[in-house]
């Protein structure tokens, strides 16, 4: 069996046609969803970019003893077990952070092609006044020129060469990451008379932000959704040059993300994070040297992720239990029948898919890699900066949802099930929920060897 595995960046679930959004067109991937395992209850352990990836790559709890950095000399791949085992390992990627500083998320890759043109860092622009990106964009003409475009196409051309050999091929596009810049007539789908701006999130609360207006953020999510349908348009020619080329039979497709973005929901979040304000009150933004990381809680819109996992011969279906992003790994490795390493904490998600319908897990973690206040991390576009507040980690369970901070009075705790949308808090009238939570998220700690320093202040559930 071969592996075709695609990440998109910042897919919300809820925007997926398949997970019942009303009229955002992505007709590839519902046609997908439609024959594959479509898992309801998915999500994100490290956050964001580079701290999922590792954990896709892995199978392992990254965020415990490592943060977005490159991928420590001891740490085996998913790519490295499979080209060990004899398959042809291949990627494509035009997420900019695989290859940058050494980072080495190519290792075990037979075969890794990058794809130039994504922005990257506004910050890493406005230090150096440039960015090779830039000239690539420049010279954009057509729908093929962009980023999504040429990956599926490099993708689809490796297969062209390879379609006869037993592969391992890991797509990565950054779309619909922003800058949110599909050909207007994507925009045009979901505002008519779209004027052609591009909106970049300030990563505030919109309405503290001068300038910005509920109708800004309207057109920001409009773009969102131009570029989730042009996003969908070149996966699925990716899915039918797997089928022109005669190897549907035999070829597995998973597709997922990363983590969510906000637009707008929790008071006005207009981001996946949320920057501090300076000593004079005004806000940091992209691009400020100095600029910090405020109170950035994690709810649903990050962390529940889209997940479907097509295995020719097997009945389509939901799978309404819960699964991590550390999981998809050892999956990989059980659909081409290799043995899942000891030192893997993800489990196989196969017997999901072949409807022998295993237990979920009972809790998720999902957190920025371990950090306290005044911790300095390199989260969102790989500067570093500083942790004004203490990160939050979500503990989710089927029911509750428990967002902990180390910071008194910030801990907050929903039920999902009364409640979907997060919109209020119950943590007062549910003390013990609360603990009970919390006490999960002890024993993750525990059992993932996280350092004291880091464990020690997140013993104590502060109300």
């Amino acid at each position: 069996m071969n592996v075709v595995w695609i990440v998109a960046d910042t897919f919300r679930k809820d925007h997926l046609g398949s997970y019942g959004h009303p009229y955002i067109r992505t007709p590839s991937l519902d046609a997908l969803a439609a024959r594959s395992m479509r898992f309801e209850r998915h999500y994100i352990a490290g956050f964001p970019t580079m701290p999922t990836r590792a954990d896709h790559h892995t199978g392992r709890w990254t965020m415990s003893f490592m943060g977005w950095e490159p991928l420590p000399a001891d740490v085996i791949t998913l790519s490295q077990v499979l080209a060990d085992a004899g398959l042809h390992t291949a990627a494509v990627a035009d997420t900019p952070f695989y290859w940058r500083h050494g980072f080495n998320y190519d290792r075990g890759f037979q075969t890794f092609f990058t794809v130039q043109g994504q922005e990257g860092s506004p910050t890493r622009v406005q230090r150096k006044g440039h960015h090779e990106s830039r000239d690539v964009v420049a010279w954009w003409r057509k729908e093929s020129d962009r980023n999504v475009a040429q990956t599926m196409i490099r993708a689809g051309d490796w297969l062209e060469r390879h379609y006869r050999e037993q592969f391992f091929l890991y797509v990565d596009t950054w779309d619909p990451h922003e800058p949110w810049d599909a050909p207007p007539y994507y925009t045009e789908l979901y505002m008519p008379g779209y004027d052609g701006e591009v909106v970049q999130p300030p990563y505030a609360i919109w309405r503290d932000v001068d300038g910005m207006s509920e109708a800004t953020v309207k057109k920001a999510l409009a773009t969102y959704c131009g570029e989730i349908t042009m996003v969908d348009n070149w996966i699925g020619y990716l899915l039918r040059k797997i089928e022109n080329c005669g190897i549907a039979g035999e070829t597995a497709i998973i597709f997922t993300s990363d983590h969510g973005f906000y637009f707008g929901e929790h008071g006005g979040r207009f981001g996946k994070m949320t920057f501090a304000r300076r000593p004079d009150g005004r806000l940091y933004k992209h691009g400020d040297p100095d600029a910090q990381w405020d109170h950035s809680p994690l709810y649903e819109e990050i962390t529940a992720l889209p997940l479907l996992i097509h295995l020719p011969g097997e009945r389509p279906g939901t799978y309404s239990r819960m699964s991590s992003a550390v999981d998809v790994m050892p999956t990989v490795l059980d659909i081409v029948g290799q043995s899942i390493p000891r030192w893997v904490e993800g489990r196989s998600l196969l017997p999901a898919v072949t409807g022998k319908n295993p237990s979920g897990r009972e809790f998720t973690i999902s957190t920025i890699p371990f950090a306290n206040p005044g911790d300095r991390v390199q989260s969102v576009d790989n500067i570093s900066r500083p942790l004004m507040a203490g990160l939050v980690t979500t503990v989710t369970t089927d029911q509750w949802t428990l967002l902990y901070s180390v910071e008194k009075g910030r801990t907050e705790l929903y039920d999902l099930k009364e409640d979907p949308k997060q919109s209020r808090n119950v943590i007062g009238g549910y003390l013990e929920v609360a603990r009970n939570l919390h006490g999960m998220l002890l024993r993750f700690m525990k059992d993932t060897r996280v350092a004291d320093g880091l464990a020690r202040p997140r013993h104590e559930l502060r109300l």
